[in-house]
This record gives C-alpha cells, structure tokens and sequence, in this order.
C-alpha cells in the first residue's frame, strides 16, 4: 500500500511543477505528516525530490526527472484520454485502476500535452443511460468483469422472467446499451447474451473438471481468437429488434407522418416500410403515403401511433382503427 502511495506521489509530482503538502495529502488521502515522512523516504531512495520554503513554497522534482512519451502527437494525446468511460468503469470497478493509467500517462507526457486530458474532458463526455431513466449498477457486475478480464469460467444463477435457471458460463465480454449492462458469453458451444441485473449469483470456476476439456485447468477457458463482440452485438441487436416485430399494420401518412414515424416506432422498421412504399409507387394524388408496418404487438402500436395525431390515419386492422378513432373523439371532446 505505501509503495504504491510513493508512485503515485512521485508520478503527481512529475505531472505538476509544484504541490502542497496539503494538496499531496489531499490526492493521496493522508495526512500532511504522513505527507512529509513519504517525501523524505523518497529522497533517501535516490528520488530527487525537495520542498521549496515560503508560503508560496511546495514540493517538487528536479527539472528533468521524467520518461516522457514523445512519440506522442497531440491528437493521440487527447484520442488516449477520451478511450474510457468513467462511469462504466467505475461500475465495473476500475475506477481506481483507470485514474493511476491515466495519471501515469499525463506524467510522461511532454509539457505541452499536458492539457490532453482536461482539454478532452471538457469537450467530450459520452452520457450512457437513457433519457428518463435512474441508472443501477448491477451488483454482481464487478466479479462478472473480473472474470470477463481473466477469461475465466463462471457458474451462475439467471432469472428468466419467474423461473432462475444455473448456467455454466465462458463470459467473453460486457456490452452497456442504453444505461443497461449486458454479458456476452458461450454456453454450450453457442454465444448468448444475458443481462447482468438479472443475475443472482456467480461464481468464479476454480476447478480442474469441467474446464479440463476445455483445455484449462485453472478455471479458465481457451477464448476464440476470430470473435468480435462489436461485430457480435450489433448482428444480436438487429436480430432482436426483428424478433420482437410480429405484427404489422397499415397505415396512410401525410409528409409530416413520413418524417416523424421514425420517431415514434421502431426506427428500422419504419424506414424500411417508408422505402418499400416509396418504390412501390409513392404517395397518392393527395400527397400520403400508405406503408405497412412492423410492430411489437396491437398494444404497443396503439401507444405509438397515438402520437402521429392526424399525420397517420390507420387502415388496418380494423379493431386497432376503432380504438384510435375512439381516443380521438375522446380528445376533441376534451378541447371542444
């Protein structure tokens, strides 16, 4: 613990011309004695680190003790800074581990790219949650990480819907969608993927049995090089938004309905709809367009369409039309 206390002063040092001993004991979350007994430890091991007297004072490295990166440019620089996302990887539990990287990193840097880090921070920030949502940290996703990071084997108890179900798991990495942290893993030969609040146990594998065919004897699995998770999502993603369009409606859209159907339905499905309606022979003499549209369920599509207002006149299925028509009468009584 202390060793690593001594690096990361040394490394806040080199990152900065001077520091406080109460801005040390602050970044280094320990007092100002102790502050001053790390210093002089680090002089006795040959660091050339020295205090500066006066209220202005602080301490410091002698100018020239660093390793500095000067291969970098500055595009790389600022590039390098924007790679992590702090909120996932402090769901993940790497908080700690992504500060001392970055810290390193800064303190090798040449003087003039010192800015990268602050100048990419408030130029970027990527918000992963979706709107009206409250995000959770899984609480089992730091030890799915781990062991995501370690190619190792895990067993695991699974909610699905009602029922919990065990699985023996080669977890191949996490995906966060939309504030919602996802594992994709192999099961049985096959890749699928689970969500991780819906996880109420897992354990790490540590023997030799069931991994011993899979060529480990420490718990861990031989990971197939040719898988690519980007690759692997967005192919279980397309899939997923298919699977879940079993029903289709029709419907009869003003130019503004064209536009905002996007919007309000599945955004693939209705662009596709809008094509196949466009190449089939585009809008009619009063300028709408007649689309047939995927949707989750009649429920669902009510929901949505509602919003369409008098863009969107629905055709069929008849029973979906009655019950717009009926919102719709109920509204203009409101503001009669």
């Amino acid at each position: 613990m202390r060793a690593a206390r001594l690096i990361k002063m040394v490394l806040l040092l080199q990152a900065r011309p001077s520091m406080t001993a109460a801005e040390l004991a602050r970044e280094l979350e320990v007092s100002e004695r102790t502050v001053a007994r790390d210093v002089l430890s680090l002089s006795e091991a040959g660091v050339p680190v020295y205090a500066d007297r006066g209220r202005a004072g602080g301490y410091r490295l002698i100018g020239g003790y660093r390793t500095r990166l000067t291969g970098l440019a500055r595009s790389e620089a600022e590039a390098l800074f924007l790679s992590g996302v702090p909120t996932a990887l402090r769901e993940m539990g790497l908080a700690d581990a992504a500060s001392a990287a970055r810290l390193k990193v800064s303190a090798a840097l040449r003087p003039e790219l010192r800015d990268a880090a602050s100048g990419a921070a408030q130029r970027f920030h990527l918000d992963a949650p979706a709107w009206y949502q409250e995000p959770e940290t899984p609480e089992l996703l730091p030890a799915i990480a781990d062991a995501v990071w370690d190619d190792r084997r895990i067993t695991a108890r699974y909610l699905r819907k009602d029922t919990e179900v065990a699985r023996e798991l080669e977890p191949y990495g996490l995906v966060l969608k939309a504030g919602v942290w996802y594992l994709a893993a192999r099961v049985e030969g096959e890749y699928r993927v689970y969500r991780v609040d819906r996880f109420t146990a897992v354990t790490a594998y540590e023997g030799a049995g069931a991994t011993a065919a899979a060529g480990a004897s420490d718990g861990r699995f031989r990971r197939d090089e040719s898988f690519d998770l980007p690759a692997f999502w967005a192919e279980r993603a397309a899939q997923f938004a298919r699977s879940i369009l079993r029903e289709e409606v029709v419907l009869r859209l003003s130019a503004r309905g064209v536009h905002q159907l996007p919007y309000v339905t599945e955004r693939a499905a209705a662009r596709e709809a809008i094509a196949r309606a466009q190449a089939a022979g585009g809008p009619d003499e009063q300028g709408r367009l007649t689309v047939t549209l995927a949707v989750e369920s009649a429920e669902v599509a009510y929901a949505q369409l509602l919003s369409l207002g008098p863009e969107g006149e629905l055709l069929r299925p008849a029973d979906l039309r009655e019950r717009l028509a009926t919102a719709a009468r109920r509204t203009a009584a409101l503001y009669d």
